[in-house]
């Protein structure tokens, strides 16, 4: 089997390169999908980017479950946390409005978004069994775990084969 070199360039002088060209039209394109939602713009005050937001940490003990969410420039009044049955659900909304005023121009920019988050529990907590806390835009909750959830865990032994 014989090696065969590819030619070096089949483009004529002044004609762009295949892959400067083609990342410059990706680029084009993905800026202009950009401007049409600005939402998505990465400047440091983008609302809810994904549905991972608000950012949680979940610890299970023997005794309750503790979730902490992180959700800045949120006010308390604007959260609402529920349990229905076996899920916790987090919902809250953010709004913010940014004023500019210099010498030949005026911008408003107005900003909102939403949020909502279920978390599974695996239990259905007892009446006043969700103690809450919130502060410097983090909440902290507490459910308690029922007797029957905490009697319900059965430890695995695992054999080495």
């Amino acid at each position: 089997m014989s090696r065969q070199t590819l030619p070096q360039s089949t483009r004529s002088a002044g004609e762009p390169a295949l892959f400067p060209s083609l990342q410059k039209e990706m680029n084009r394109l993905f800026d202009q999908f950009k401007s049409n939602f600005p939402m998505l713009e990465d400047d440091g005050q983008s609302f809810f980017a994904g549905s991972s937001f608000p950012a949680i940490d979940v610890v299970e003990t023997d005794d309750a479950i503790e979730v902490s969410a992180e959700v800045p420039g949120v006010k308390e009044d604007d959260l609402d946390v529920t349990v229905s049955g076996e899920l916790l659900v987090l919902k809250g909304e953010k709004s913010a409005d940014h004023e500019e005023k210099q010498e030949g121009h005026h911008r408003i920019e107005r900003r909102y978004g939403s949020f909502r988050r279920q978390i599974p529990l695996g239990f259905t907590p007892d009446d006043g069994a969700v103690k809450a806390d919130f502060s410097d835009g983090i909440l902290k909750l507490s459910i308690a775990k029922p007797p029957a959830a905490k009697a319900a865990v059965q430890k695995i032994n695992i054999k080495k084969v």
